[in-house]
């Protein structure tokens, strides 16, 4: 086959891949400032539908849940605000600086990376991050899990939902060092089975549920942590 003369090939430009280093360091050892338990959950392909399921069979009497899902930012408020009609939580998008509260669900905006950081009295509150994209997403789950195991510890419950790819895999095993109780969806009820089935690979999970099976575990454990206080 005869050479094009004169044709120069470029290579693709392919995007950094960033760990979540490239937003904050990992901080193991420190101690949970309160004892307010927090849900974080992460999800990506297929998560709008799962997240609709697992939030609307939650009572109003959880404790704060912070969610990232991969959307862009034009959807985000949108969706928060369709789930909120739908659910009996209070459902919103994250805003900067904004305290944690019971009964409210807090949506990562598509152009931020959500974390967490101590409130000025015994509590936590909303960090949104401008930084780059982390396993090429803004906002990242590895992200937002590292943050809790930074500073909510063995107070966080981590759920890792249907998703493509690794992202929240190894936040999620910060957050098993950290003393965080880990759930996984399982494959049947996945749509993409990647995220969740990297965080088993990695040992990073406690329990792997059907989708249906999550929302009266969540119920279960904030129970136990609440006759423990």
């Amino acid at each position: 086959m005869p050479r094009k003369e004169g044709v120069a090939f470029k290579p693709l430009d392919v995007a950094p891949s960033h760990s979540a280093d490239a937003i904050l360091p990992k901080q193991p050892g420190r101690l949970a400032l309160g004892r307010q338990t927090v849900i974080a959950v992460g999800s990506s392909t297929g998560g709008t539908e799962a997240l609709r399921v697992l939030l609307t069979a939650l009572p109003e009497t959880m404790p704060p849940i912070i969610i990232t899902q991969h959307m862009p930012e034009m959807f985000t408020k949108s969706f928060a605000a369709r789930l909120d009609s739908l659910c009996k939580l209070k459902v919103k998008e994250a805003e900067d600086g904004e305290r944690l509260q019971p009964g409210t669900v807090y949506i990562a905006p598509g152009h931020s990376h959500l974390l967490i950081k101590p409130a000025s009295t015994i509590g936590y509150a909303i960090s949104l991050h401008q930084g780059p994209p982390v396993n090429r997403h803004k906002p990242s789950v590895d992200v937002m899990f590292r943050s809790a195991a930074n500073v909510i510890g063995r107070n966080a419950i981590g759920v890792i939902l249907t998703g493509m790819g690794r992202d929240g895999a190894t936040g999620m095993g910060e957050l098993k060092e950290a003393g965080a109780h880990n759930i996984a969806q399982d494959e049947a009820s996945c749509v993409v089975f990647g995220m969740p089935k990297e965080a088993i690979a990695l040992g990073a999970t406690h329990e792997v549920l059907g989708l249906n099976a999550i929302p009266q575990r969540l119920i279960a454990l904030c129970s136990q942590r609440q006759s423990h206080d």
